[in-house]
């Protein structure tokens, strides 16, 4: 017997994820769009996003039911043990034969038949601890283990990372971005023709979407019930998926009508997309990226929406940069450890290293001085990462600028302030220095943060 199509896309993404260190969101979206229905879609985007949030949690749970470490154990039978005990755990409407039948099936259509009986006994040993919570669970952890190790293995969450949030927002807050990143994010779209919202919502609800308003900004729509890929609305090009917080880091460069703007790092295109709209026929973007795949890809994105006055280019950004003048506008949201994305990107938590850190604080510095050399008198650049750690943020731009006397932060709530909601407090999204941040369970949005520069005249 076959596993059901659901459990056999998320056993291969998932094993993609391990062994190539894809990111399972580009191959749901790759395997989804080939004939999958909606039950299908949901159930394989469940299991292999909850797998990956979820993954240290159930590695401890069935660690204690094998005679040998997991790092021992075949790729493919890890996944179908935690595949099932997933299911075990979180999924209610399916039967624990059930999940441990397809877990079985999962092992022997990957060529490990022979440890198709191993699968088979350490699920249903597992099964009884399987839904422990609370007090039941915690009394499983390691009793002298520091409060980082057991809230790490109770919210599935490396220890280093736990213990990092612990000494900056302290215990109450950590919680709550832990659990915030093992919830399933807000799907948020852009709309792109706000005239047109009234009719797209429409659109959306006539074909099984619930909508709703976005938290902050008026451009925007939340939505459930079903992929927004596939609705009318979204390939007629009225709507992008884009987080609020992302869509928010756009706006704080003020582009007007006629300006001409340096877009760094700017695939997949988003932001590149919300600029453009924003210079109009008479402006343009000037929009650069390191990787040419990656370049493809936001050309045919903002190619589905319509939207021109976008120059693609492919550059390094560490490096000089190849243009003779001077900006008034420039956008670098550099590449960073996307630790504000967690819950949309988990498996970034199980490759991220302390000293990763480190190296792309020098990545970022090199790209930021390189960006403030091309800011003419007056100038703004906006400097953004989807990161969470001070070593990307903002000690990049107090290290940065103590070298450039002539760059200062300034305030960017003016700027954001026209896009938003009428009840939505942006004196919310900046702190005492004048830094937009973002903090997933607070502001319900992946954590961003921004400093928006300026050049003195």
């Amino acid at each position: 017997m076959a596993p059901t199509l659901a459990r056999h896309v998320a056993f291969q993404v998932l094993h993609r994820v391990v062994t190539d260190e894809a990111y399972a969101s580009d191959l749901l979206h790759a395997k989804l769009a080939k004939n999958v229905g909606r039950a299908d879609a949901a159930l394989a985007t469940e299991i292999t996003l909850g797998v990956l949030r979820w993954q240290r949690l159930l590695d401890f749970l069935l660690q204690r039911h094998l005679d040998r470490p997991l790092a021992r154990l075949d790729p493919e039978v890890l996944l179908a043990l935690r595949i099932g005990l997933y299911q075990m755990r979180f999924l209610d409407r399916i039967p624990v034969r059930a999940a441990v039948g397809e877990s079985v099936e999962l092992a022997k259509s990957a060529r490990k038949r022979s440890a198709a009986p191993l699968v088979n006994a350490v699920l249903r040993s597992v099964a009884p601890e399987a839904k422990l919570a609370g007090t039941k669970l915690e009394s499983l952890l390691p009793v002298d283990a520091p409060a980082a190790e057991r809230m790490g293995i109770s919210y599935s969450h490396p220890s280093w990372l736990v213990e990092r949030w612990l000494a900056r927002f302290g215990s109450e807050r950590t919680a709550a971005l832990l659990e915030a990143n093992n919830r399933p994010p807000r799907l948020c779209c852009v709309v792109l023709d706000p005239q047109e919202k009234p009719a797209i919502n429409g659109s959306l609800q006539r074909q099984g979407f619930q909508v709703l308003a976005g938290r902050w900004l008026d451009s925007v729509i939340s939505l459930s019930g079903g992929n927004p890929a596939e609705s009318k609305a979204f390939r007629e090009g009225k709507i992008s998926l884009q987080d609020e917080a992302s869509q928010m880091v756009a706006r704080l460069v003020d582009a007007r009508a006629g300006d001409v703007v340096l877009d760094l790092c700017a695939a997949p295109g988003g932001k590149a997309g919300i600029l453009a709209r924003s210079v109009a026929s008479d402006g343009c973007v000037i929009a650069g990226d390191v990787h040419e795949h990656r370049l493809r890809a936001a050309r045919e994105q903002l190619a589905r929406t319509g939207t021109t006055g976008v120059s693609w280019l492919a550059l390094d950004a560490t490096q000089s940069l190849p243009f003779a003048g001077t900006f008034q506008r420039i956008l670098l949201d550099a590449p960073c450890t996307g630790t504000g994305t967690l819950a949309r990107n988990p498996e970034i938590k199980w490759r991220l290293r302390p000293e990763d850190l480190d190296s792309a604080h020098r990545r970022q510095s090199a790209m930021l001085a390189q960006a403030l050399a091309k800011l003419g008198r007056g100038g703004r650049l906006v400097y953004a990462t989807c990161s969470l750690e001070p070593e990307e943020n903002e000690q990049v731009v107090r290290e940065v600028i103590s070298k450039d006397p002539g760059v200062h932060v300034m305030p960017g709530g003016a700027a954001l302030r026209p896009w938003l909601r009428t009840n939505a407090d942006s004196a919310k999204l900046f702190d005492a220095e004048g830094f937009f941040r973002t903090f997933p369970p607070e502001s319900g949005t992946d954590g961003f943060f921004a400093a928006v520069l300026e050049r003195s005249g």
